[in-house]
């Protein structure tokens, strides 16, 4: 834990856009940090800016939008810091680090309590059914997106459980690619809802979202399903 007294305060200046061994470089360099036992680091990304290109990076300009800058910042004592540097020296071949002399006033952090029982579940074994629908992001239904109508619709039937993963790139039957835009507004992800229950709910659910979908998959798969319920949730 970083302690009360002199300190150093260390920021880094990195492209959005920058990579690291095909990682993005400023998660690579919050990773490496972690890993060394950094106090806490933290990466903000700027609205606008320019650096030693004297290009400036704005999001008004779509070819600039991913070159925007991130600022990655921590404060750590100076052996710590002395230890990370070389490390980030050769991370940061396109950017610009600076490291200042500071003093930490106030250090504290609360600790979780810890409970000395083993906490108590209820578990409830068994067969059950997984269902797997795949569409776009963009598909509606009745001027909503569709995987939000359809998760409302199960929700009304007291399904099991039901979650919803965006991907980051896909194509379906007709061979288009789903893929993020460089614009907020063009995004046309790939979108999944897994959906967990007994065959019988499922079969009355897929009468009921069928009629929902226009370019859609839905597969079916067995699955043994072990739920764990926290006996004081319950009570």
């Amino acid at each position: 834990m970083l302690q009360k007294g002199a300190a150093k305060k260390v920021t880094i200046y990195v492209n959005e856009d920058a990579k690291h061994h095909l990682t993005p470089l400023h998660e690579a360099i919050l990773t490496f940090l972690l890993h060394k036992g950094v106090a806490g680091a933290t990466a903000t990304r700027a609205m606008a800016g320019f650096g030693a290109h004297q290009v400036m990076h704005t999001p008004r300009v779509e070819a600039l939008a991913e070159h925007l800058p991130i600022r990655i910042e921590f404060i750590e004592s100076p052996e710590k810091v002395e230890t990370v540097l070389p490390t980030l020296y050769e991370m940061v071949d396109d950017g610009l680090i600076d490291v200042q002399d500071t003093e930490v006033v106030k250090a504290a952090s609360r600790e979780k309590p810890r409970s000395a029982a083993k906490i108590q579940h209820e578990e409830q074994r068994g067969r059950a059914r997984l269902m797997r629908i795949y569409m776009g992001e963009s598909d509606k239904w009745d001027g909503e997106p569709l995987y939000d109508a359809i998760v409302k619709r199960l929700r009304l039937m007291d399904i099991a459980g039901v979650t919803v993963y965006r991907g980051i790139l896909g194509y379906g039957v007709k061979g288009h690619t789903h893929k993020s835009g460089r614009l907020p507004f063009s995004h046309d992800l790939p979108i999944m809802i897994s959906v967990i229950d007994t065959e019988e709910k499922l079969a009355t659910a897929i009468e009921q979202i069928e009629s929902m979908m226009q370019d859609a998959l839905i597969v079916l798969s067995e699955v043994d399903m072990i739920r764990l319920v926290r006996k004081d949730a319950t009570e």
